[in-house]
């Protein structure tokens, strides 16, 4: 499908898709032999996976170290997360991330 039809599949913008892919959230898609991209429902799946995450509260700067790991919440999105691995980049963003919130909503007090 085009990049109107996928956007629209993942709830949200060919611009989103475009930009999801240059941070490289998002693999580089097929191209057809006009240029065009075209993506199929793994590429959906993916992008609907970055919205909700992105909804959570992490931002695409947090998503990036573990861009290679988005595919396993689209295979198992009930996937259980362990313990963050000082040794893997990215590990331990949303503990990061809540505890940068927490500090901020305590500042207003």
């Amino acid at each position: 499908m085009r990049i109107g039809d996928a956007a629209a599949a993942a709830w949200t913008t060919p611009r989103a898709l475009r930009f999801y892919e240059e941070r490289g959230l998002l693999p580089p898609p097929r191209r057809t032999a006009g240029g065009q991209r075209e993506y199929g429902p793994d590429e959906v799946a993916r992008v609907r996976v970055i919205r909700e995450l992105l909804a959570l509260g992490l931002t695409v700067e947090d998503l990036r170290p573990v861009a290679d790991r988005i595919g396993a919440l689209v295979e198992n999105p009930q996937r259980q997360c362990g313990q963050p691995d000082s040794d893997v980049p990215g590990s331990g963003v949303v503990d990061r991330r809540f505890a940068a919130s927490t500090q901020r909503s305590t500042a207003w007090r």
